[in-house]
């Protein structure tokens, strides 16, 4: 049997590529239990999903396993200790005014619901998606949620338990 011209023989050769196919695939793998950065995960949309559980809930209804996936990604493990169970004294739902056409559910939640909830207060800001900014007792902001999606039903029963 001939060697090549490299050097290498044609069986050294497979097995450095079988080598390289191995380290990439374990790589990609790898990466796609990495958990992603908070501005990666508002990007997708995900602030709001802050429970593994939620994505458990998300996967039942979306067979979109890229997006599953990256809930996952986005999510903090739920636990019963007093953490999880996280509440603000207020929020902004920060919105802009132009773009309300296409977000009749924020819209019925301002005209209709806003009223019951004293600590949160509507505020326009050119070219923003619809977003709910938590703020801590002394009014920083704490979480970013994105609502763009978000049902009135869901708005109301996320401020009911996140807000006192």
């Amino acid at each position: 049997m001939k060697k090549s011209s490299m050097g290498m023989s044609e069986y050294g050769y497979g097995v450095s590529v079988a080598v390289v196919m191995v380290v990439m695939l374990a790589l990609s793998s790898g990466a796609s239990s990495d958990q992603l950065s908070s501005r990666e995960c508002e990007n997708l949309g995900f602030t709001g999903l802050a429970l593994c559980s939620d994505c458990n809930t998300l996967s039942e209804y979306v067979k979109d396993k890229e997006l599953v996936s990256d809930c996952f990604k986005c999510c903090t493990e739920d636990s019963n200790d007093a953490t999880t169970k996280v509440t603000y004294s207020g929020a902004l739902l920060e919105v802009c005014m132009r773009k309300l056409v296409f977000y009749p559910e924020v819209v019925g939640f301002i005209e209709e619901e806003k009223d019951r909830f004293p600590s949160v207060q509507v505020q326009y800001v050119f070219n923003s998606p619809p977003k709910l900014i938590m703020l801590d007792d002394v009014g920083q902001h704490k979480e970013t949620i994105r609502i763009d999606n978000w049902k009135r039903e869901h708005i109301l029963q996320y401020l009911r338990e996140k807000v006192r």
